[in-house]
């Protein structure tokens, strides 16, 4: 069964930088379309950033230039780096998967099977 969890989560106030890390197990890391994804309270849920297996990245425009989505290979671990954070950035943070999603359709506003519970980040003023 494909598990993921999320950690590094937490509070930071504005300009700040935090490195969430993603670790999934039950299946081949490689094989699957990665994601990052959040939601703030009582709005939609939104895409952040993906990884295909063939490496290429996409990211929601809100964020280009300020996160970075990765894979360590050796740890088997999927992270997001973030910096000058902004408040508008508070939200629950989601690590996705999926396995469908293959190259091209690997992107933000694909649809995910696999979500991990969430890691809270908070971003003040």
């Amino acid at each position: 069964q494909v598990q993921l969890v999320e950690s590094g989560g937490g509070s930071v106030q504005a300009g700040g930088s935090l490195r969430l890390s993603c670790v999934p197990s039950g299946y081949t890391f490689s094989s699957y379309c990665m994601g990052w994804f959040r939601q703030a309270p009582g709005k939609e849920r939104e895409g952040v950033a993906t990884m295909g297996t063939d490496g290429r990245t996409t990211y929601a425009h809100s964020v280009r230039g300020r996160f970075t989505i990765s894979k360590d290979n050796a740890y088997n671990t999927l992270d997001l780096q973030m910096n000058s954070l902004k408040p508008e950035d508070t939200a629950m943070y989601y690590c996705a998967a999926d396995l469908l999603a293959r190259g091209r359709d690997c992107h933000i506003g694909a649809p995910m099977f696999y979500w991990g519970q969430g890691t809270q980040v908070t971003v003040s003023s």
